[in-house]
Formats: C-alpha cells, sequence, structure tokens
C-alpha cells in the first residue's frame, strides 16, 4: 500500500468508531447551529505579500517526531506574533499524534483563522470540523473520487468553511478545478511515497486561471524559497516541518517572511 492508502485506512477504521460513539445526526445540528466560520482564510491570504499558513503538527509518518514538548496554546500565539495569516492544525491521530481538541485548543489560542488539515472523506468530519472551531477544510485529490470531492466542498461552503483543495500534479489540478475549487493547494509533496519537490509548484502554475489562490505546501523553510514563489504569483506558502523543529518558532517565521514583505520580491534567483 502507498503511504496515503495506509493512512486512508486507518482514518476510515476511526471514522467507524466516532460514529459509533455520537451520532451523526446530532453532531450535524451541532454544526449547523454553529453558523459560518467568523475567520476567513482565503481573505487573510489576500493581503499584500506572500502569505504564511503556519502549520502545528507534534510528528509525520516521513520526519518522526517534530518537537516532543509541543505546547499547542504557546505555538499559536508564537506564530501568530511572528506574522501567520493563518494557522494549519493538523487532527489526524494514529499517524500525526494530532486530535480534534488540538483545533479547540487553538480556537482559544488565538484570533488567527483555523485550517482543520486531516484526511477527509466522509461529511461526519466536516461536521466535526465546524463543532470544533476550523474556518477552513483541506480536501486531497488523491483521496477522493471528483463526486466525493464536489459533494463534500459543497457542503463545507454551506458550512460556512472555506475549502483548500489539495493537488499534487496535472490530472489532479484539473479534478480540483472541475469541481469548483478557488483556493488550490499544490502539494510539493507526493502523498503516494512521501517524496517533495517544490518545482511541482512551478510546473502546476500555468495550468491554473486568474482568480484562483494557490498556495504551496510543503519542502519550504528558506526565504529565497518564499521570494521565488512569490515572483511566480503564488499567493501562500504552508509551513510547518522548519517551524516546528525551529527553537523559538516565533524567530523563525519572522526569519522567514522577511524577505517576503508586501510589495516586490527579494533575493529572487
Amino acid at each position: 500500500m502507498s503511504v496515503l492508502a495506509d493512512i486512508l485506512a486507518s482514518t476510515r477504521l476511526e471514522l467507524t468508531r466516532r460514529k459509533r460513539a455520537y451520532p451523526e445526526v446530532e453532531l450535524r445540528d451541532l454544526a449547523l447551529a454553529a453558523g459560518d466560520a467568523q475567520r476567513s482564510l482565503r481573505g487573510a491570504l489576500s493581503r499584500p505579500g506572500i502569505g504564511v499558513i503556519a502549520e502545528f503538527k507534534r510528528r509525520s509518518p516521513s520526519a518522526g517526531v517534530l518537537r516532543g514538548d509541543a505546547d499547542l496554546a504557546q505555538i499559536a500565539r508564537s506564530y501568530e506574533r511572528g506574522g501567520a495569516n493563518a494557522l494549519s492544525v493538523l487532527t489526524e491521530g494514529p499517524n500525526f499524534d494530532g486530535s480534534l481538541e488540538d483545533l479547540r485548543i487553538a480556537r482559544g489560542a488565538c484570533g488567527l483563522p483555523l485550517l482543520r488539515k486531516d484526511f477527509i472523506v466522509d461529511p461526519y468530519q466536516l461536521y466535526e470540523a465546524r463543532v470544533a472551531g476550523a474556518d477552513a477544510v483541506l480536501l486531497i485529490v488523491a483521496a477522493l473520487t471528483l463526486p466525493e470531492l464536489q459533494a463534500l466542498r459543497e457542503l463545507a461552503c454551506g458550512l460556512g468553511l472555506d475549502v483548500l483543495v489539495e493537488a499534487h500534479d496535472a490530472a489532479e489540478l484539473s479534478v480540483a478545478l472541475d469541481a469548483g475549487a478557488d483556493l488550490i493547494g499544490i502539494n510539493n509533496r507526493d502523498l503516494r511515497d512521501f517524496s517533495v519537490d517544490l518545482e511541482r509548484t512551478f510546473a502546476l502554475l500555468a495550468e491554473i486561471p486568474p482568480g484562483v489562490t494557490v498556495v504551496s505546501e510543503s519542502g519550504i523553510g528558506e526565504p529565497g524559497q518564499l521570494a521565488r514563489l512569490q515572483a511566480a504569483g503564488v499567493s501562500a506558502v504552508l509551513v510547518g516541518e522548519s517551524l516546528m523543529r525551529a527553537p523559538v518558532p516565533e524567530e523563525a517565521l519572522r526569519a522567514l517572511r522577511r524577505t517576503a514583505l508586501a510589495g516586490a520580491p527579494m533575493g529572487v534567483e
């Protein structure tokens, strides 16, 4: 099995357990009662200059433990002080040591828009996201059929959530656009084998029509990379591992943004 297939299998198994513990109809009613999210991810990424979605994750299948003493509330506030536009929270448990409780903690700790980053395959997870305080969710093209992607995106929008649709190659990008995505993440990491190549973003940019907000994800940790991506027209980057490993995440984020301030890009190679 590929890494993604393995993660999806564990996701569906865990989802079955959660559905038994809490009925979907009750969760849906709570999500509908919560109303629309008040912090817009897409709005936060529309500021001048390239934006940063700073990610909180304790570990990953490819990198292992990133920060053994991770204090989510402290790091969320550190990201906010460091100039992050939004906060991504990994909520997948078996492979990333995340949970929905992490979203709740992040909601109370900072004022940034919150992206639930998980392997979403079922409406139940969208209801969970809204109830836990998410403002946006990630939908991964490689994990879904086109009809599934369209249905989940429509439901998420109906719940007042922004939707970041993730693709990593031309075929997946075509599916994302067919599904109506206007906020697209280009994952430089291939989820089948976890290899990383930043050039994936540059290769796919020409296929994305005007009006679509583009986020480059994975393999980003140097200011020069942000400068190149900004010059190419990317709206934001999603950065996790380099910030989580940094002794002081706030300082690491400030340093990363230093050459990517609003205006003309600096240090482009």
